[in-house]
């Protein structure tokens, strides 16, 4: 299946609340775009004050398990904020304000190119979202690949480079980016505090692709 980053959306309200549950304090909370401080925290006598990338909106409740005991006790490991973190580092803006741009040309895709033909076959030219290839980690292996994501609050589609291979099917990589192309169209809904991405017309739609089956039988043999 073609999984997703930032699977989640968590108002800030609940989010605060999570974390004075947490905590056992009053948390002052301040949802931030900082490319360099992705989580601070200040403390008083009976309050907290936690600054926040808007990135942890999207994390699961483990994350914020974490990051509760964290604000409590600044000596404290972290290894799923930094996990959450190295896995969402798309969405962390560059020094100079803007967000991280790679490229669309690969050795045998061109997103782009790919992209153009779907958005005037299925959306009549209507998505304006941009699309890249994500960055390549060639250091740790991955079980589960995130083969595509859409990060709403850039606008941006990203690729997984494990794709770009010979092997891959035209189809299966159309296939993932009309995925994501979707996500764009689409938009989302919270249910319950959390984001609901795949909507019974989203799944709908998802089917009006036309090698849909092909693509899904070649995903699962792989």
């Amino acid at each position: 299946m073609v999984q997703l980053t930032l699977p989640y959306l968590l108002h800030q309200d609940k989010l605060k609340v999570l974390l004075e549950e947490g905590t056992g304090k009053s948390v002052s909370l301040i949802i931030t775009d900082n490319s360099t401080r992705i989580l601070s925290v200040k403390s008083g006598n009976d309050a907290f004050s936690v600054r926040l990338h808007w990135m942890f909106l999207h994390a699961g409740e483990e994350v914020i398990s974490e990051v509760a005991s964290f604000v409590k006790n600044r000596r404290r490991r972290t290894p799923l904020i930094n996990k959450f973190i190295r896995e969402n580092r798309d969405c962390i803006r560059r020094g100079n304000g803007r967000p991280y741009r790679g490229n669309i040309q690969g050795k045998y895709f061109n997103l782009k190119e790919l992209f153009d033909v779907l958005n005037q076959e299925y959306f009549d030219g209507r998505i304006t979202a941009s699309i890249e290839w994500g960055r390549r980690n060639m250091r740790r292996v991955v079980r589960k690949r995130t083969l595509g994501s859409y990060c709403r609050e850039n606008d941006i589609i990203r690729i997984h480079p494990v794709l770009d291979r010979k092997n891959i099917p035209l189809y299966y990589i159309k296939y993932v980016i009309y995925h994501e192309m979707l996500h764009s169209a689409l938009g989302e809904y919270s249910r319950n505090g959390r984001r609901v991405m795949h909507s019974s017309e989203f799944r709908r739609r998802e089917r009006m692709f036309r090698e849909y089956s092909k693509a899904r039988v070649w995903d699962t043999r792989h």
